[in-house]
């Protein structure tokens, strides 16, 4: 039986965020990918931290989809990874709370991600950071260029 995902176009996302200190001004990036074209986004926040600038690069990316996808995203984050992929079903059902019994951090970030995810198909990828991936390097670069335009 043939889905709406069959024919939806792949798109690759490489994705990364960061602050200097932590927390502290950070930006965020994205590189998104397809038929041989390439966008990048890109943001920045004055008073933020690396875990919500992450998490803000794959909601934007995502977001910027303007239809349903099939989507490769590319991160250096394990938190991103895993909480998109493994703890948010648990958040959600014991509303929004940890497995201590204390609010979700960033829970507005991981909510706008979820409903971002929502009408795509993605395979959410790990990526070892500062290792050489040219891609993962250049959102890197795009991100850090990002946070040093907050002066």
């Amino acid at each position: 039986m043939a889905t709406d995902f069959d024919a939806a176009e792949m798109v690759e996302i490489w994705t990364d965020g960061g602050c200097k200190p932590n927390p502290g001004p950070g930006g965020w990036a994205a590189v998104l990918r397809c038929r041989g074209t390439a966008r990048e986004l890109s943001g920045a926040d004055p008073a933020t931290t690396n875990n919500r600038m992450e998490l803000t690069a794959a909601a934007a990316a995502l977001e910027a989809l303007k239809r349903p996808c099939r989507v490769a995203l590319y991160t250096d984050s394990e938190y991103v990874r895993n909480g998109i992929t493994r703890w948010h079903t648990g958040w959600v059902r014991r509303n929004w709370r940890n497995a201590a019994g204390d609010p979700v951090a960033n829970m507005d970030l991981w909510q706008r991600l979820l409903a971002a995810e929502k009408p795509h198909r993605v395979e959410w990828i790990w990526v070892r950071g500062h290792s050489g991936n040219e891609m993962n390097e250049r959102v890197d670069r795009l991100a850090t260029q990002a946070r040093l335009t907050l002066g």
